[in-house]
């Protein structure tokens, strides 16, 4: 049976290859592309980013990245978005001015009022909801976050939650979307088992 297709898209915003061995690291069939027909091949993306909102959806539509994940998710194709990946499935952000996101899920990224330091950076436990893509998982489990700007409060898409400053939205499903606000790859064995568990979910 061919195993299916996990394609990163690489759209030059950080942490490609650190993503892609974590992945490589629980047997999935992975592929890292800039090329934008690629994607129409793939049988899951995976959104990487460090840097900005606006500069991640501004080398999106540059390299015509566009349309063609809207079309994988209108499809009903599974997406697992990291980090910025994560922010830009949201309607928008404040993030150096206003930035419109993709709109897949209702909710804009603001700046983090009334903590000690920004960014929130370093090993914070996240809540977690009752869903099969945390089998295997305590809650709270512990994940590696670094980021000055978050989904506020409980987003109605919310499987787990964090606390800096308020309460925040670190891990979002919406049918076959996956979105973390911190970075498995970077959270040792509860990241691995959290990746594991999205690539045996297709």
């Amino acid at each position: 049976m061919k195993k299916p297709l996990f394609l990163e898209l690489d759209f030059g915003m950080g942490n490609i290859r650190s993503l892609e061995k974590a992945f490589e690291h629980v047997g999935a069939n992975i592929k890292v592309s800039s090329n934008k027909n690629d994607i129409a091949k793939a049988d899951a993306l995976i959104l990487p980013g460090d840097g900005s909102f606006g500069q991640a959806m501004k080398e999106i539509q540059m390299r015509g990245m566009l349309d063609p994940i809207y079309k994988h998710v209108e499809a009903g194709k599974p997406l697992f978005g990291v980090c910025i990946g994560f922010q830009i499935l949201f309607e928008s952000s404040e993030e150096y001015g206003f930035h419109q996101g993709f709109g897949f899920l209702e909710g804009k990224v603001t700046r983090f009022v009334n903590v000690p330091e920004i960014p929130h950076m370093g090993w914070a436990p996240v809540n977690l909801a009752d869903d099969k893509l945390f089998k295997g998982l305590p809650s709270p489990a512990w994940f590696y976050f670094v980021h000055s700007y978050r989904v506020e409060g409980k987003n109605k898409n919310a499987i787990g939650l964090c606390n800096y400053g308020g309460e925040f939205t670190a891990i979002v499903r919406k049918g076959n979307m996956l979105g973390v606000q911190f970075h498995p790859e970077k959270s040792h064995e509860v990241g691995i088992q959290l990746i594991q568990n999205f690539v045996q979910s297709l």
